[in-house]
């Protein structure tokens, strides 16, 4: 537990919020904490050094590169105009944001945390670092903010396609969706506007180096108690942790119940509520990730919050370095999550990314691209669905469009291109499913 008599200064730690908003401690360092009289030179103990080492300036940064390079994948994928749907505009945002939370967290945990240990980026850890801390952090905190209530509002939009699909069509829109982001991001920023006044700078003259240094440390205004126990603990425990975890909870347990629903009649399901069914599974895998990751900076939370003596059970230093290596690879997993799991995406990265491969030798898209979301592209989805259903109930019509749709194709020299996805029953019975608002006609697939 961190006291009031340890000077906490040299880092700030924005992914949980015990050392994200109290930097980092000292080790043996005994001073008042709104004193100047410490030394910029002390470091933590060479155990704390080490682990911090492995764990911030190794493999922090080896997997914030990474996810920077998953992410803008992931953004490439995600706005083509095949995959144009509210669903995939919040995932567009939310790797927007996580892109942002990685750079914010190599700058504040990767880069610092080389230097203690290794002796190398001494100018960045005493001259660069201490400067941009103050402003790098408080947008830290935003974008964790921001990347928690998009996971949340991601489940809430599978929850009402797959749950309740009739009213999907109106509150799953595109337009919907941007409001959504943009009221996040707002609210994200209002909610850590006081971030930005918790820290200062200190400097001091080092004649051994011949130069001065500075270092990070807290303000006066956020050693008030009052703010630290409303704002820092338990507003921060509530908003960031136990309402984001109990709606998450409760809306992937139903939209599980409906899965596994779905699997018990999956040969009645049509292959638009499959493609549903199966969007929703890739994103519960991306929200049991979320709390995997985020569950020990919950913890350490909770520590602090209530005051839990742990020097018994465990390091709170070496397990808050460990929580902000978790919250980023929360961050930059997304991406190999969309590969396992969603098959549009895994056939749009292997037509751009492996265009001259075997896998899609002289194609101008991949298979199915041009299927969209029925619940996240309601619009869209509807209109392709009457269009079939008034082909299939014209079929001489139907047939001397498509031949001159060929025609004017080849004119052109060009491949005509498939129709819409048409399905001939053999016998006709309409049924409303229970996980779209569409009235489809039932026959074999």
């Amino acid at each position: 537990m961190i006291t009031k008599d340890i000077q906490l200064v040299t880092s700030y730690s924005p992914l949980n919020n015990t050392n994200l908003s109290d930097y980092q401690t000292i080790d043996n360092v005994k001073t008042s904490i709104a004193s100047d009289s410490f030394s910029c030179l002390e470091l933590q103990s060479d155990k704390i050094n080490f682990f911090r080492f492995i764990t911030n300036g190794v493999l922090l940064n080896f997997v914030g590169v990474f996810g920077l390079m998953g992410n803008m994948i992931s953004m490439i994928i995600l706005s083509r105009p095949q995959m144009r749907s509210s669903i995939n505009y919040l995932l567009i945002g939310l790797a927007r944001i996580d892109t942002g939370l990685i750079i914010t967290s190599m700058l504040l945990f990767g880069l610092p945390g080389i230097y203690p240990y290794s002796g190398s980026l001494f100018n960045y850890y005493y001259k660069v670092y201490p400067h941009i801390a103050g402003l790098v952090y408080p947008l830290a905190t935003i974008m964790q903010t921001a990347s928690v209530y998009l996971t949340m509002t991601v489940s809430l939009e599978r929850y009402v396609a797959v749950c309740h699909p009739l009213r999907a069509r109106s509150l799953c829109t595109y337009g919907r969706a941007r409001i959504y982001l943009v009221g996040i991001v707002i609210f994200s920023a209002l909610y850590n506007i006081p971030r930005f006044w918790e820290g200062k700078v200190k400097s001091e003259w080092v004649g051994e180096y011949n130069t001065t240094i500075y270092c990070p440390m807290q303000s006066t205004f956020r050693d008030n108690e009052i703010y630290q126990t409303v704002y820092i603990h338990w507003l921060y425990l509530i908003c960031m942790y136990l309402l984001p975890f109990l709606s998450l909870a409760i809306l992937n347990a139903a939209i599980y119940r409906q899965v596994l629903k779905a699997n018990r009649e999956r040969q009645r399901l049509s292959r638009l509520q499959q493609r549903e069914i199966g969007l929703a599974t890739m994103l519960m895998c991306v929200v049991a990730v979320f709390f995997v990751c985020n569950l020990l900076p919950m913890v350490i939370n909770i520590v602090e919050t209530f005051k839990i003596p742990t020097e018994d059970v465990f390091d709170l230093n070496m397990m808050i370095n460990l929580s902000n290596l978790l919250v980023t690879i929360n961050s930059s997993v997304n991406f190999v999550i969309y590969v396992i799991f969603g098959e549009k995406f895994q056939r749009l990265f292997l037509f751009l990314f492996c265009h001259n491969s075997l896998f899609f030798p002289g194609r101008e898209s991949p298979d199915g691209t041009h299927e969209d979301s029925f619940a996240s592209n309601g619009e869209r989805s509807f209109r392709l669905h009457r269009q079939s259903t008034s082909m299939s109930r014209n079929g001489g019509s139907r047939h001397s469009r498509l031949n001159g749709s060929t025609n004017e194709s080849r004119k052109f020299g060009k491949t005509p291109s498939p129709g819409p996805c048409v399905y001939y029953p053999a016998s006709r019975s309409k049924e409303i499913s229970a996980y779209t608002s569409q009235t489809f006609i039932g026959g074999p697939e």
